[in-house]
């Protein structure tokens, strides 16, 4: 076989076309890359864990997580890493922040491609269901989590870490597909009704003491009347829109659950398309063409329109409280346009009071794959000192997350830390503290949805659907079962559904198909293909020409 060097000599001569040679390198450049993109992702050994971590040698290991622009989380992050560092002289951690995690989950696919990943990484289930379609690029954890040397209180870590059983089963299980743990829980939170109760009761209502769907709507209707200048009575503005949704996927998602309709299965069924779904989706039109209910895409954040008497219901993860009510520390609009009311914490409205159900939502971080299993082992280290108390119990009081293992939640001080909502409107900001509490007191009402490689793009799917209804109510389009089938159509095709495969029998169950490429290994591919026909003709070019010299 020729070498590459000797193709190149080859295309330098005078007998190949000028547009030929150009071509040609054009498309071995290409070949090339690809060759070494494949390398990189293909490449790669199963990790096995080294008998001894070499404290003699250097490891420079990059991390990157997510933060709102949020300046302690960041110095909580560079706290940790140099706290670690201090224990691991011999490791580097370099942190990169992002501030969403579609950007990390779209950098991180591109650089599966080169073989450029970082080492540890904030991200969710979903996402790492697509990382895996590069072989061994995300380290199964579950070998080191009980390691005598290097696992969870392993007799060579230098730090307090948690023990496995105090990491919350709820939230470790939410780690766990294909048979494997790819990542550990980092923080966790569900979703909240921030609601503005002194609208509520000025409406002539009392807040129940569970939230129901039927509450939500009657009352956000019941917001709808106006004076004869047509401002709104309940709060003397023009503005006005009582219920606003931050995440429309997971408002469907939990829907579906509490009226245990399909979504999908454990086995990657797309189950979405349902007369649930469609009876839902109506419903919504119905209060979406009155102006009582809205969604962040189109109206943006639920937050500012609370603090600014123009909302009463916003519904926001419980990692959000610190934007939400009059006295919110991190408030997004100015001081002038706060109302003054009193905010009420709630869990989200419910079909069935008595078997409440809610989806449990947070970052969880992922290890991933390197040529040098000490360096793997190096980033392990570093992603187990994230579930030290010393770094849960700071990072959750900064928002309404809680704490992931059950060493810190019940820990002295962060009880003291719960035990004093509402003393000032800064660390113990009582919305902030009544968040993480509420999620504290139903994580056994919890749920999450089942991981494959597009589930993703499916739970994308599930919020479009009632993001384009709302869109098409505004236009003033007729929202019937006519177009519910047209938007099944038209999202499907939005988030290639059908190009995940269908289940024989059941046209609306599809299944994941775990083989496909991103778009730039397409082309890669594609390029590698036409270099090869390109070679092959200039071969047989140069023989045709050899043999008519003769």
């Amino acid at each position: 076989m020729k070498t590459p060097y000797a193709f190149l000599k080859k295309i330098k001569s005078p007998v190949f076309p000028a547009w030929g040679r150009s071509l040609a390198l054009v498309l071995f450049a290409a070949a090339l890359l690809i060759l070494t993109g494949c390398h990189g992702k293909e490449g790669l050994s199963p990790f096995e864990i080294p008998e001894e971590f070499d404290l003699s040698q250097s490891y420079e290991i990059t991390f990157w997580a997510k933060n709102d622009t949020n300046k302690t989380q960041t110095a909580i992050y560079e706290k940790a890493i140099s706290d670690f560092q201090a224990l691991y002289p011999n490791i580097t951690v370099n942190l990169r922040l992002y501030t969403d995690y579609g950007k990390i989950y779209n950098d991180v696919i591109t650089n599966i491609a080169t073989g450029t990943t970082p080492n540890v990484c904030i991200t969710y289930p979903d996402h790492i269901a697509t990382y895996l379609t590069g072989t061994n690029m995300v380290v199964p954890l579950e070998t080191l989590f009980e390691n005598e040397k290097y696992g969870f209180k392993g007799s060579q870590i230098p730090f307090d870490s948690p023990a496995l059983l105090e990491i919350i089963p709820e939230f470790l299980e939410e780690c766990a597909f294909d048979g494997h743990y790819y990542a550990i829980p980092y923080m966790r939170s569900t979703e909240a009704c921030y609601i503005n109760k002194t609208y509520v009761e000025s409406l002539g209502y009392s807040l129940p003491d569970a939230l129901t769907w039927d509450f939500v709507w009657q009352v956000s209707e019941a917001a709808m009347a106006r004076d004869r200048d047509g401002s709104y009575v309940v709060n003397g503005q023009k503005v006005l829109i009582p219920f606003i949704y931050k995440s429309t996927d997971n408002m469907m998602i939990q829907m579906l659950r509490q009226r245990q309709a399909g979504y999908s299965s454990e086995e990657g069924e797309l189950l979405l398309f349902n007369d649930t779904t469609r009876e839902l989706l109506l419903t919504i039109a119905d209060h979406a063409k009155t102006g009582a209910f809205s969604t962040f895409k189109i109206s943006s954040y639920p937050a500012n329109f609370l603090n600014a008497g123009q909302c009463i219901f916003a519904i926001d993860s419980t990692a959000g409280a610190t934007w939400m009510g009059t006295h919110a520390p991190l408030c997004d609009i100015s001081p002038d346009k706060l109302v003054e009311f009193e905010t009420a914490v709630m869990p989200i409205p419910q079909f069935d009071t008595q078997n409440p159900r809610m989806i449990s939502q947070g970052p969880s971080v992922c290890v991933f794959n390197k040529s040098d299993p000490q360096e793997v082992l190096a980033s392990w280290l570093f992603a187990q000192y994230l579930l030290t108390n010393e770094v849960q119990i700071a990072y959750s009081e900064t928002e309404g997350y809680v704490p992931v293992t059950s060493k810190a939640q019940n820990s002295p001080e962060y009880q003291d830390y719960l035990s004093r909502c509402g003393e000032d409107n800064a660390l113990y900001y009582d919305v902030k503290i009544k968040a993480a509490r509420l999620l504290l007191e139903h994580t056994d009402h919890t749920f999450v949805t089942p991981v494959f490689n597009g589930s993703a793009s499916l739970r994308d799917a599930s919020g479009q659907m009632i993001e384009n209804t709302v869109k098409s109510v505004r236009r003033g389009e007729t929202i019937d079962d006519a177009y519910i089938e047209k938007l099944y159509s038209d999202v499907t095709s939005l988030y290639r559904l059908d190009q995940i495969g269908q289940k024989a029998g059941n046209p609306s169950s599809q299944k994941a198909d775990l083989g496909k490429l991103p778009q730039m290994s397409v082309f890669l591919l594609s390029a590698l293909g036409i270099a090869w026909v390109c070679i092959i003709f200039y071969v047989v070019f140069q023989a045709v020409k050899k043999k008519q010299s003769y």
